[in-house]
């Protein structure tokens, strides 16, 4: 990575009508957990969200290295966390580009609630973070993640044969791609 990482303050962090950004801390820990658990169906081969403390704490220190930021997806109204949306492999310098990753938690689902998220990500990325390039990689029976990347403006740039090991099994993934306007 080539230059430093900008923080995630709360200023810099865009909200929406429904949702607002933030960092997650150790405080989100037992929510977070909660809401992993009760959402394991949703989840089953898509992701492997964190499920236990050791993972959390790990997932928030992986989180916190220089190529990578987490965003937990917050309701405007409770504050409940509605998601997570992640950027990884951020690269500055000439590249500029990083992976975009997301998960909604049970309940909270095709509500819009993650469509907005997933766009606020987006514009903290390439206005505050100066980002050229977002990648998505889905799983192609993923319909809904597929349906949201397409609805954010991604468009379809290949298919990657067992690309990404999810729950202990190499699976094939789409590369869904968005360029800076």
């Amino acid at each position: 990575m080539t230059g430093k990482k900008p923080a995630l303050a709360a200023a810099l962090l865009p909200a929406g009508q429904q949702v607002s950004l933030r960092a997650p801390t150790l405080a989100d820990e037992t929510e977070f957990l909660a809401s992993a658990l009760h959402s394991r169906t949703l989840h089953h081969s898509w992701t492997h969200t964190p499920r236990f403390p050791s993972e959390f704490h790990t997932w928030l220190l992986r989180m916190q290295q220089p190529a990578s930021q987490a965003y937990l997806v917050c309701r405007n109204d409770t504050k409940a966390i509605v998601g997570v949306v992640s950027l990884t492999g951020i690269i500055f310098g000439v590249l500029q580009s990083a992976y975009l990753g997301y998960y909604v938690f049970a309940g909270h689902e095709r509500q819009g609630l993650m469509r907005e998220g997933v766009q606020l990500v987006m514009r903290h990325a390439f206005k505050t973070l100066k980002l050229h390039r977002l990648e998505a990689n889905i799983q192609p029976d993923n319909l809904a993640s597929l349906a949201l990347a397409q609805s954010c403006g991604f468009s379809k740039e290949g298919f990657s044969p067992r690309y990404l090991k999810v729950r202990g099994r190499w699976k094939d993934h789409e590369r869904w791609a968005l360029l800076a306007r």
